[in-house]
């Protein structure tokens, strides 16, 4: 059990839900029916290999974030009082080493080497975030969020170069009345990417606030520190106000054939202005705690939103 709630599998099963909802929409909306659609060994390894890459950066956090956990979340302390350390380490490169085998695989069979490129990136990336940039000014937080950013972007590549490359093109782009031609699925996952990107980099510094007593304690300069909570504040709105403005002129660019489409979109909208509201009358580790979580649900609805779309497709 301790095991399980380590790799945070709620987080795990956001990343694998993201993936198939995506996959599942750009699988639909294809002209041909292509070989590697989301039913396929392929694109399961896909997803189950960046899975496995989450579950083991989870691991490694915590293993290098014992002393600040401590101070910050003792309740939460697995590593090194219910799961041995060595354990845990072993389990991250077991993991690692799944995940990089089933990269070498599907490059192999898509003859490409983007992921083992991607895998490999992301893998290294983890370790150095959670041993050295986790505690540097601003690298750690922007290299989450690119991390986070290429969920989105590696379905998009995986349907893109399985259906024809840049020369194809879609069918049906439903609820979409755009015509984007070829452009289509790497306009639909580079949109998510962005709003991923932006979202979680906010996140990541309410985390950071969250955290500033146990980090104080192991020297680390990340924002809050190094310019105050207030300024950090003031960061992380002017963050939600970019995806906000975003989701704003994404509404006007593009148009639907079916108003309902504009769900998620207004969802996620809902959530961020919420953000934007809270975060500068936050003054707690509780309150702070309480905007994370709002701007989570602003990622989720967002990132899922090929889902609905699909969903209501089929209505």
């Amino acid at each position: 059990m301790h095991f399980i709630k380590l790799m945070r599998p709620l987080n795990l099963f956001i990343i694998a839900l993201t993936m198939y909802g995506l996959g599942w929409y750009m699988q639909s909306i294809q002209e041909n029916d292509f070989q590697f659609g989301i039913d396929s060994l392929l694109f399961f390894l896909l997803v189950f290999s960046t899975v496995l890459i989450a579950a083991a950066g989870n691991i490694i956090n915590d293993y290098f974030d014992v002393k600040a956990d401590r101070i910050n979340k003792p309740e939460r302390l697995i590593i090194g009082t219910h799961i041995k350390r060595r354990v845990a380490i072993i389990t991250h490169w077991g993991f690692n080493l799944i995940a990089f085998s089933i990269a070498v695989v599907l490059s192999w069979k898509l003859n490409t080497f983007w992921y083992m490129f991607i895998h490999l990136l992301s893998i290294n990336v983890l370790w150095i975030y959670s041993s050295n940039f986790k505690r540097k000014f601003l690298i750690g937080n922007i290299s989450i969020a690119i991390l986070t950013a290429l969920i989105p972007l590696i379905v998009g590549l995986f349907f893109q170069q399985q259906s024809g490359g840049f020369s194809s093109s879609v069918e049906n782009s439903f609820p979409f009345e755009n015509d984007y031609g070829k452009w289509f699925l790497l306009f639909l996952s580079s949109t998510l990417a962005f709003f991923a990107f932006i979202l979680n980099l906010a996140r990541e510094i309410i985390k950071d606030i969250e955290d500033i007593e146990g980090d104080k304690l192991i020297h680390s300069k990340s924002l809050p520190i190094i310019l105050g909570i207030k300024k950090s504040k003031q960061i992380i709105f002017y963050l939600l106000l970019v995806a906000l403005i975003g989701l704003f002129l994404l509404s006007g660019a593009i148009k639907f054939s079916e108003k309902i489409a504009y769900t998620p979109i207004i969802l996620s909208g809902f959530f961020v202005l919420a953000g934007l509201i809270f975060i500068l009358r936050s003054n707690s580790k509780s309150d702070y705690k309480k905007v994370n979580l709002i701007v989570k649900f602003a990622m989720i609805f967002g990132t899922l939103s090929p889902v609905f779309w699909k969903i209501i497709s089929l209505l």
